[in-house]
């Protein structure tokens, strides 16, 4: 005879009443994905999903990667007609000239903030830009000013760890991812498919 596990027992009631119904509409959405658990990034690209799915004219900005990243999401993305820039320098273990580095995340912002004054996008996702906010590379006082006086039309998803108190002031939805635990923790490598 094999052991069997113990099952648990349920924890909670499934609900029987309705949720109350929303009475506003908005014409977007600033949306922040923080945390330090993974997701974030992958999230904002299920948002890019939805908003390709439903008509929208969509830009993705990424403030770290560099466009020597070929991710999975970038190949499906551009598939689908999204406007795509990887304007970051890479991991900033890996750079050689500082300086360089924050003069590009600064001149990746000043796209970023062109893009959304110009209203051609119904979603802009600004991904692994807490990175540059948090090193003071990008005047954080700036993005929220440009985030909260842009189109009507116009929904941000922006992401990365410890996204500063304004950015969440600003924010109808934050979304803390949290750790639990990770691959990496592991000793496991990134793996195309499920990483990248």
């Amino acid at each position: 005879m094999i052991d069997e596990e113990p099952v648990e027992a349920p924890t909670h009631e499934p609900p029987t009443e309705r949720p109350a119904r929303a009475t506003q509409h908005a014409p977007s959405r600033v949306l922040v994905h923080t945390g330090d658990g993974k997701g974030k990034s992958s999230a904002a690209m299920g948002v890019m999903l939805r908003a390709v799915s439903a008509g929208w004219k969509v830009a993705v900005i990424q403030f770290v990667k560099s466009g020597r990243w070929r991710s999975g999401e970038e190949a499906t993305g551009r598939a689908l007609g999204v406007d795509w820039w990887s304007l970051g320098d890479g991991f900033t273990w890996d750079s050689t000239d500082m300086d360089r580095t924050q003069a590009i995340a600064r001149e990746a912002w000043l796209a970023a903030a062109e893009l959304i004054r110009a209203g051609k996008h119904r979603l802009v996702v600004l991904d692994e830009i807490t990175y540059p906010m948090n090193w003071g590379w990008i005047d954080t006082a700036e993005v929220v000013q440009i985030v909260r006086s842009r189109p009507l039309d116009v929904s941000i998803v922006a992401t990365g760890r410890e996204a500063p108190t304004q950015l969440r002031e600003v924010a109808d939805t934050v979304t803390e991812m949290v750790s639990e635990k990770h691959a990496f923790d592991q000793g496991l490598s990134a793996m195309r498919g499920i990483e990248f």
